[in-house]
């Protein structure tokens, strides 16, 4: 069956890094667009970053340009956030998704299938 699993979360101190892995299983590969988003207690869901195999395209919201980078793997059907310098209003569980579309994009209505989705926690 199809299915998307989320690792590498945890807990860390403001400034510090986190890598996040999304691997997929299952899936037909024209399902070649992953992305992360995130929600936090209380507030809506959020894109942070997409990747697509077909186009190549990346995209990362404001809010992490320049802190967080996203790669793939494609041998190993894994998609990696590496996040640094890492503040507080980054906690939140982080969920990877999955789409067909041309192009990915931070949408989350664009998505077909999602992950259980992982804890971040910055605390100092």
């Amino acid at each position: 069956q199809v299915q998307l699993v989320e690792s590498g979360g945890g807990s860390v101190q403001p400034g510090g890094s986190l890598r996040l892995s999304c691997r997929a299983f299952g899936f037909p590969s024209d399902y070649s667009n992953i992305g992360w988003f995130r929600q936090a207690p209380g507030k809506e869901r959020e894109g942070v970053s997409c990747i697509s195999s077909n186009t190549d395209n990346i995209v990362y919201a404001d809010s992490v340009k320049g802190r967080f980078t996203i790669s793939r793997d494609k041998a190993k059907n894994t998609v990696y956030l590496q996040m640094n310098s890492l503040k507080p209003e980054d906690t939140a569980v982080y969920y990877c998704a999955t789409d067909r579309s041309v192009f990915c994009g931070l949408d989350l209505y664009q998505y077909d299938y999602w992950g259980q989705g992982t804890q971040v926690t910055v605390s100092s």
